[in-house]
């Protein structure tokens, strides 16, 4: 046996199955959330940000019970105090997004919540001890910074909306660390229905205060798209969260921000400038490298 077979894998195993089916999870939870962007644009202010929330978060309780409940309880877990504090990370990132969403520019807060990634990176080593490699940190900052170029981002001079759109994003760091920690021992199915559970909550008193419901057959279908749509983006970034660290997954999620672009400039005539074709291919490259450095799944997610 030659003395470097030890040393020198196959090309292919560099990707193993757990890094491909993680890659496949998140980037199609990506294109589902990119979708809910456009269907949210499409609404436009018919409904106001509580409304949408409560349909989301309402929606996604009763489906998950028709669709999961007949299997048993769906409520129970051995996880229910992390649940909960998922399900409030969550919702936080969210309000703290609408309310950078009313002070910035949209791009502006967009980008400060993709931040969260490099928030995801922190909380993981610090709480989880996960380790990051110096090419790793490269990828997350090209991300981000592709990210920016990609919508076009400069400071709207906005101190109060940019630190919002900081809180947000620093919550959904925390919100992702914590979906990959349940998913060691939970379903993808519990952790968005205790996120909706908490976040109906919280969006249930501003709803019911002066609700507006959908009346036209448009309208119907579009709300109802999003709470399907919804559903299933989450599921599918929970699950991926199995086979991926949460940082990981977060890069993988930015190309979201790339999904809803192609749409726009496809569909609703956005215009077609540098900012994508440098942003967009800077975001792909990151994921790439990042894809690359992978040798091996998480442990404990073989098989």
């Amino acid at each position: 046996m030659p003395a470097n077979s030890r040393t020198t894998a196959p090309p292919h195993s560099r990707f193993s199955s757990s890094t491909i089916k993680g890659s496949a999870l998140m980037l199609g939870s990506a294109l589902l959330f990119a979708s809910t962007d456009i269907i949210i644009k499409i609404v436009g202010p018919a409904f106001r940000v509580w409304d949408i929330a409560f349909f989301r978060f309402g929606g996604g309780i009763i489906l998950i019970i028709i669709f999961f409940g007949w299997s048993g309880n769906p409520f129970k877990s051995d996880n229910l105090r992390l649940l909960i504090i998922r399900g409030i990370t969550g919702a936080l990132a969210f309000l703290a997004l609408v309310g950078a969403i009313q002070l910035l520019p949209l791009s502006s807060a967009i980008v400060l919540l993709y931040s969260f990634p490099a928030f995801a990176a922190l909380f993981s080593a610090v709480i989880f001890g996960e380790r990051i490699s110096f090419l790793q940190i490269v990828c997350i900052i090209g991300t981000l910074v592709g990210v920016g170029i990609l919508l076009d981002f400069s400071p709207a001079g906005n101190l109060l909306g940019q630190a919002i759109g900081l809180i947000a994003g620093m919550f959904a760091g925390i919100a992702v660390c914590l979906i990959k920690k349940l998913r060691e021992t939970n379903g993808p199915v519990i952790i968005y229905l205790y996120f909706c559970l908490v976040g109906g909550v919280i969006a249930l008193p501003p709803f019911v205060a002066g609700p507006i419901l959908p009346v036209s057959a448009r309208d119907i279908f579009l709300v109802v798209s999003l709470v399907l749509l919804f559903l299933a983006a989450q599921l599918l970034m929970n699950q991926g969260f199995k086979y991926c660290k949460s940082w990981e997954g977060g890069l993988f999620l930015s190309s979201e921000t790339l999904f809803t672009s192609v749409v726009g400039i496809c569909f609703m005539g956005d215009p077609v400038t540098w900012h994508f074709w440098t942003g967009g291919g800077l975001i792909i490259a990151s994921v790439v490298v990042l894809n690359s450095t992978l040798s091996r799944p998480p442990p404990g997610t073989e098989g």
